[in-house]
């Protein structure tokens, strides 16, 4: 049996809205989906962005000929009109036993040089592609080390990262993660001012979580965020409770939240991220950007239910 051809690249199914926000939607979302199929749905589906997370099976940072894949995928993406942040979330592409293992914390610094030089590469291909930053995250503070420590191993190991972002004029953006080391944006900016402030270290901002532990609301996060914001990841969460939701089955009021991004002139891709839905991510990345869409164009929105095609898949986090 055959395929369908792909409709013409860049071919948009949903009209676009007069916002000034651009929505993505991230590719450890349709980790069923190979790399050029989900640039294709997610460019007929009529997004603007894509968040591609780094991982075996999404332009894989770790196998041979890794400057020509990316040359390849740079030019698939501008084919299809999708600006990129390159994301380096994946969870085993290090360590095939240890989710999100080594990082930046590990007692080992031959494991944190490991993470390290993931960034670097990670930088290297944001440059080839043109990507507006690049994320990552401090992980969290492995037993038995007090916090001192762990402050000082992460701004010494993200110093060769700034200093390549710089040399290749790419923002990273670090990522406040309930349950890490850097978990609040105080806690992002107890780093900025640790390192001096670099020019080329700025924030992703999740949404989700700034309802899930930030004292303020997420749209007055977004305003408090402002200048620092390199990238914005999105979706609905529940107080207290760090699990990714699809929009309308969380307690986000979105419309604000939008409103309060749009006003800051953020330019980079507003990135839905549900990476615990991809059995169904053509169905939820069709989802999201409707919502998105309008809960973008209205004073507010009512809450509805995501219409998930199967059952609710089991875990929290990321």
């Amino acid at each position: 049996m055959t395929s369908a051809p792909h409709p013409t690249p860049g071919a948009r199914t949903s009209a676009p809205t007069d916002t000034p926000l651009r929505f993505g939607y991230g590719t450890n979302g349709l980790t069923d989906l190979r790399l050029d199929d989900a640039l294709h749905l997610l460019a007929d589906l009529g997004y603007d962005a894509v968040g591609l997370t780094l991982d075996h099976m999404h332009l894989d940072p770790l196998a041979p000929d890794l400057a020509a894949r990316t040359r390849r995928v740079a030019h698939r993406l501008d084919a299809l009109g999708l600006a990129v942040t390159v994301e380096t979330g994946a969870r085993y592409v290090l360590d095939p036993r240890r989710k999100h293992g080594p990082s930046l914390l590990d007692p080992d610094p031959d494991a944190r040089a490991r993470r390290v030089d993931l960034l670097l590469r990670a930088v290297r291909v944001a440059a080839d592609l043109g990507a507006h930053a690049v994320h990552c995250f401090s992980g969290i503070t492995p037993d038995g080390t007090d916090p001192d420590t762990a402050w000082k191993r992460l701004a010494e190991s993200l110093t060769p990262v700034l200093d390549a972002a710089a040399t290749a004029g790419v923002p990273l953006a670090l990522e406040p993660e309930p349950g890490h080391l850097l978990a609040t944006l105080a806690d992002f900016h107890h780093l900025r001012h640790t390192l001096g402030d670099p020019d080329h270290l700025g924030l992703t901002l999740d949404i989700g979580h700034c309802q899930c532990l930030e004292p303020l609301s997420p749209a007055d996060c977004v305003r408090a965020a402002a200048p620092w914001l390199r990238h914005v990841q999105i979706e609905d969460m529940r107080r207290g409770i760090h699990e990714h939701l699809p929009f309308g089955d969380g307690e986000i009021d979105f419309p604000p939240v939008l409103a309060a991004l749009a006003a800051t002139g953020y330019q980079g891709p507003t990135v839905v991220e549900l990476p615990r839905h991809s059995h169904a991510g053509p169905h939820f990345a069709e989802h999201s950007l409707r919502f998105l869409r309008r809960a973008a164009t209205a004073p507010r929105t009512t809450p509805t239910r995501s219409g998930d095609p199967s059952a609710t898949p089991e875990g929290s986090s990321t």
